[in-house]
């Protein structure tokens, strides 16, 4: 039966209040409903199959993940070039690696590539390891490099030019240039072109600044790091970039909707907390994680915790671990200076290509008799010196052209205070993951400080062992017989204890 007329235009009526009376539904609003599902989504993708339990046993393929400024390529040249031999090394090219990770002697991954990675290797076979640093000295150390690899190409007279003579040289050489590299097939390229802007404006015979603030802020030579850190390509690149290294987010990733993802953190800072909690689980299920504030002891544990299982597994480690370099050296003078010693990616000279022989000249240490632990730490510590002198030669010969970008430790503390607090809001997530960083290297250092009684503890249950081994050899052993025995041993045990205890107590008594 229909309805009246008239109802019907009564609940057609109460309907439209209704929805007018409901709160509007911004665009925004669905925005981020439709953010927080995507990150959601993915953060739920990516979860860890299993709980990290055998994360401290070296497995058969080593992913060195090379966060920019860290110092990374120091532990790579004084480090795993000693470990593993070039055949062992996976082909590389520090930027969308392409490589058949089955191959059997491919041993050793080392690149600035992001976690997403791994999608290529054999995750069940594979370790990862990595270097975390304070996301401030980071992004000075990022802007200061970026001017330092730009400021080569001011030999030419004028940015065509220089682009020129790059495209030939890169045509030439079969070496991998900083321009193939990311992040910096981005940030040199934008700073080169800024500083031929600022050239041409202040004259080519110029190379001093009208404009004596601090190094930081040389506007009329370099981008002043005010203006660095604000640009849309930092945002996309720089901020909170281990961060989204570590979760394989990335421009460079392998994962398709990491440019989605990491747009929807970008817009909703909130929404970080789930790429947060994935960066510190990946960090988690690490073979090792190193700080570059805390160079040596990093270094130290880096040789423990990795070196001596490489030297095993390649059966030349002299199982006498030594952890301390020789008395008469100072373990100081020769280590990474933390003013940001890292070398640079395959650029040297004026022109910026060259190779480095300090780099190049590396001794193969593999087939020289057994390795220890400290005679690695010592090999390290002699190549660190050569790569620290290399690099305040070639920082200096870099900045001839922008005198005044004078870069060091006591420059830094002339940045206002309020450029550094806005480093730190720009990069709230990378300072979260770096304390967490901080909690998993003290872990570590209890770990190797508790090394060396599970090593003794391991001698004794051999003797013990062999005592049993012995025991056995002469009475032919059985499960029943070694219970009996077992026993058998308590029993006297607890009777000469029950006769001593007594005695006194009678003794006591008289």
């Amino acid at each position: 039966m229909a309805r009246p007329l008239g109802l019907v235009l009564a609940i057609a009526l109460l309907a439209a209040v209704s929805v007018a009376l409901l709160p509007p539904v911004s665009a925004a609003d669905n925005d981020y409903t439709h953010c927080e599902g995507a990150v959601k989504s993915w953060a739920d993708s990516v979860g860890e199959g299993d709980d990290g339990a055998d994360k401290l046993n070296l497995k058969d393929l080593l992913f060195f993940l090379h966060i920019p400024r860290t110092g990374g390529r120091a532990y790579f040249h004084c480090f795993l070039k000693k470990l593993y031999t070039s055949a062992q090394e996976c082909p590389r090219s520090y930027d969308k690696l392409r490589f058949d990770p089955s191959h059997p002697d491919c041993k050793l991954v080392v690149s600035h590539d992001d976690y997403s990675l791994t999608s290529k290797l054999p995750k069940e076979r594979t370790s990862v390891v990595t270097i975390l640093r304070n996301p401030v000295d980071r992004v000075f150390s990022t802007y200061e490099f970026s001017v330092e690899v730009a400021a080569r190409f001011l030999v030419h007279p004028n940015l065509t030019s220089a682009k020129t003579m790059t495209t030939r040289l890169l045509k030439k050489t079969r070496g991998v240039s900083t321009l193939d590299i990311w992040p910096w097939k981005y940030l040199v390229p934008w700073m080169r072109e800024d500083l031929f802007t600022r050239r041409d404006a202040r004259g080519i015979d110029n190379t001093r600044s009208s404009n004596k603030v601090n190094p930081y802020d040389v506007d009329d030579m370099a981008m002043p790091l005010h203006q660095y850190i604000n640009d849309p390509v930092a945002h996309e690149i720089i901020h909170n970039g281990a961060t989204f290294q570590v979760t394989g987010l990335t421009n460079n990733s392998y994962f398709d909707g990491a440019h989605k993802v990491r747009h929807c953190v970008r817009k909703h800072p909130d929404l970080g907390r789930f790429v947060l909690q994935v960066a510190k689980n990946r960090l988690d299920r690490m073979l090792y994680v190193g700080l570059t504030e805390d160079h040596e002891e990093s270094a130290r544990l880096f040789a423990h915790m990795v070196g001596a299982q490489v030297l095993s597994q390649s059966g030349i480690l002299n199982l006498d671990i030594q952890e301390d370099p020789p008395s008469g050296t100072d373990p100081h003078s020769s280590m990474l200076d933390q003013e940001d010693e890292e070398t640079n990616e395959h650029m040297n000279s004026t022109d910026g290509w060259s190779s480095n022989d300090a780099l190049n000249t590396t001794d193969d240490d593999h087939g020289k008799g057994n390795m220890t632990v400290g005679k690695l730490m010592e090999t390290y510590e002699s190549c660190i010196a050569s790569l620290r002198k290399s690099q305040s030669n070639r920082r200096k010969i870099s900045l001839k052209k922008v005198a005044e970008a004078n870069f060091t430790k006591a420059a830094r503390r002339q940045v206002p205070e309020a450029i550094l607090k806005q480093i730190i809001s720009l990069n709230s997530l990378d300072m979260e993951l770096y304390e967490h960083a901080k909690n998993i290297f003290t872990q570590e250092h209890l770990m190797l400080k508790g090394q060396h009684p599970v090593v003794v503890q391991d001698k004794q249950s051999a003797a013990q062992k062999d005592w049993m081994d012995t025991v056995c050899d002469s009475w032919n052993c059985s499960t029943w017989k070694v219970v009996a025995l077992g026993l058998g041993i308590a029993v006297t045990t607890v009777f000469i204890v029950f006769a001593v205890t007594s005695r006194r107590t009678l003794k006591l008594k008289i």
